[in-house]
Order: structure tokens, then sequence, then C-alpha cells
């Protein structure tokens, strides 16, 4: 009886600790393609190192940066530093961090209506990204292939009003990024993100008119808080997504629509 007693009382004091035994929680925020899939491909790699990782997926590039200013998630996976760098600007007491680099989505120039950009006729309407980041990056794109001259084809920051030369007399739309694959019928020429493109089913190799370059200056970040950048289990998430079995899954998944930035 004494050694039930004593076998039962220690069940017990484990039981009562749960704690002691329990996964550390990250939630992280997504866009669904790359970024979610490439998250969920790790999970069961950080489950067994103690990491419980749920991946919160949003479609939009405000809404997972401002939640984690607002701690309310651990962290983020969808954004690149030029897009960090201009969400600090409009944000006051921005906590965001970069931590890792993970990958490139190369951003490239989608037609249904034109086959090259040859057949870009004069006036053609050209849509483009509305943030700052990205349509800086949309410009530099279209300068990179001849279509428009910038005062500072180094400037990742570049408006409309910096365009100096615009021969083919090309009409913008700015629209928000997650709604550009919606509008390519509807336009001449649409500058896309890959993610918005993978999820809308087009391959940014074999679909698109023109795509940038590995030198590309955007690649997408892990970000977390200034006060668990430096916390265990998003170390352990950051070695994780820089891995050589992440590497391999992109390489073999995306097939250079998405590249390894590490």
């Amino acid at each position: 009886m004494r050694f039930k007693f004593a076998f039962l009382l220690a069940a017990s004091f484990v039981l009562a600790q749960p704690s002691a035994y329990a996964a550390d929680k990250l939630t992280i925020a997504a866009t669904p393609v790359p970024h979610a899939e490439i998250l969920e491909f790790i999970k069961p790699q950080l489950a067994r190192q103690g990491v419980d990782l749920q991946v919160k997926v949003f479609t939009d590039y405000v809404q997972p940066a401002v939640q984690v200013n607002e701690k309310r998630l651990d962290g983020n996976f969808f954004l690149h530093q030029p897009y960090l760098n201009e969400f600090k600007k409009g944000h006051k007491n921005d906590i965001e961090v970069p931590v890792a680099k993970v990958h490139v989505e190369p951003f490239a120039g989608y037609s249904v209506k034109h086959k090259t950009l040859k057949d870009l006729p004069a006036g053609a309407t050209v849509a483009i990204p509305n943030d700052p980041s990205n349509s800086g990056r949309a410009l530099l794109l279209l300068e990179r292939h001849g279509l428009i001259t910038l005062k500072d084809p180094g400037n990742i920051s570049a408006t409309k009003k910096d365009i100096v030369a615009n021969p083919k007399n090309l009409k913008f739309r700015e629209l928000e990024a997650a709604t550009l694959p919606r509008v390519l019928n509807q336009v001449d020429l649409a500058l896309i993100n890959t993610n918005y493109a993978l999820e809308a089913k087009l391959n940014p190799v074999k679909d698109s008119l023109f795509i940038e370059n590995g030198d590309s200056p955007y690649a997408n970040l892990l970000v977390a808080r200034e006060d668990n950048k430096n916390s265990e289990a998003i170390k352990k998430l950051a070695s994780a997504l820089n891995s050589p079995e992440v590497k391999k899954f992109i390489e073999e998944k995306y097939k250079g629509a998405v590249v390894p930035a590490f």
C-alpha cells in the first residue's frame, strides 16, 4: 500500500505540472503561397524540437504586419526589407525586426492580351501594386526592360513622379497587390508579386513576359518582435527556415518561381 501511495503521489505531481513538458507556442502570420506552405512543411520538424507552430493565414499585406506590431502575433513571414521600411514610416512605435532571409519571389510582368513586350501598344494600361515598396519595385522592373526611364534607376522607392521618359505613353493603375491577378483581362500588363501569381495558378517562369533576376534586393523575411527576437522558439524557427530541407523543398516545389535566399 505504501508503494502504491507513493506511485500515485508521483503521478499526480507530474500531471499537476504540464507546463514543464508543454511545447513553446509560436503564432506566425503568413500569406498562403508560398509562405504558409513553407511553414506547414517545417511544422513536424519544429514539433520534435518542442515548438508548437501555429500558422495564421492572411490574404493581404497590411494586417500581418499590424497584428505583430500590436503584439497579437509572435511574428510574420511574408514581407521584404523595403516593405518593412515603408511600413515603419507609417506606423509609430513599430517593434518588428527581421530575423532571417528565406527566399526571393521574383517579381514579374504578365499579360493575357499580348505575347511579347513588343506587342504592347502605345497608351497601354499597366497595373502595378499600390503599396510604396512594391510600386517602386514594379517601376524599376519596367525600366530594366526599356518601357520607362526613371530619374534614379537605383531608387527602390521610385514613384510615378520619378518617370522622366515614357515613350509608349503607358497609363498606370495602382491597385492592391492581391487584386492584380483578377484584373489581368482588363489591362494590357500587370506586375504581380509571385505569391499572388502562384495563388492564381500563374507560373512566373513560364507565364510572364519578363521577370526579375537573382540580384533582387527583395528577399522575404522571417520577422519577429523586439521582445521575442532572441527567444529559443524564434531561433529554432529561423534555423528551420534556413535548413537544407527547406532549400530543397523550395527548389523542387516552385521550380524557379521561388528562389532560396540563404
